[in-house]
């Protein structure tokens, strides 16, 4: 069946994207938690007049778009958010999230397919990469904090982020030096059989006996 999201969903689609997904799954899972509603054709045709009014604000040159650009550069966003000790979010910074956060801060209205960042799960310093006309980027800064605290430095967060990485296996330990260890590795190359001697020749014995005589 066809819903419209409500919320942006990971793997599924952006809030206000009308998607196709299994019946039991609209009904079990998006209807129950409001991240979706049927998408009758009243509500598909006001989404759609929502959308064109969006699109009204976006810029028609690359002269208009280098006044947005000027404009967001200038905008420092901040999302304070539900984190673990290792800096990990309860959840996730969406690309609606960015583009709601935009038009709450700086009045500008960025269609959230043109934010070119997926969910944020980690509180830290990001620079949001934004299309907004044809070679015509932006990156805003934007701060995911801690909620009731504050954005620890690039060496914490590294820490962090480190300390929530699985353990490497360790490496087998033996004692001694390297050339002992080597030495103590390399197999013993079997022993050679001893050469059978070889029987005397036939004139060696007469001569013998020969001296023997005289």
């Amino acid at each position: 069946m066809n819903v419209i999201l409500l919320k942006d969903v990971e793997k599924v689609g952006l809030r206000g994207d009308v998607v196709a997904v299994a019946r039991g799954y609209a009904r079990n899972y998006l209807f129950p938690r409001r991240l979706a509603e049927e998408a009758t054709k009243a509500r598909v045709a006001e989404l759609r007049k929502r959308e064109t009014q969006v699109a009204r604000h976006e810029a028609k040159t690359a002269e208009q778009a280098q006044q947005i650009a000027a404009t967001l550069r200038k905008a420092e966003l901040r999302f304070d958010v539900k984190a673990g000790p290792t800096g990990a979010l309860f959840g996730s910074v969406t690309p609606t999230d960015i583009a709601d956060e935009l038009w709450k801060a700086t009045k500008v209205r960025v269609d959230r397919r043109k934010i070119g960042i997926e969910n944020i799960k980690r509180i830290g310093r990001y620079e949001v990469p934004i299309d907004l006309f044809q070679d015509v980027r932006v990156e805003v800064e934007t701060l995911v904090v801690p909620e009731g605290g504050e954005l620890p430095s690039d060496e914490e967060l590294a820490a962090m982020e480190a300390a929530e990485q699985p353990a490497a296996p360790a490496e087998p330990v033996h004692e001694g030096s390297p050339i002992e260890v080597l030495e103590a590795e390399e197999p013993e190359a079997p022993a050679e059989p001893a050469a059978e001697a070889e029987p005397e020749p036939e004139w060696r014995a007469d001569a013998d006996a020969a001296l023997a005589d005289e």
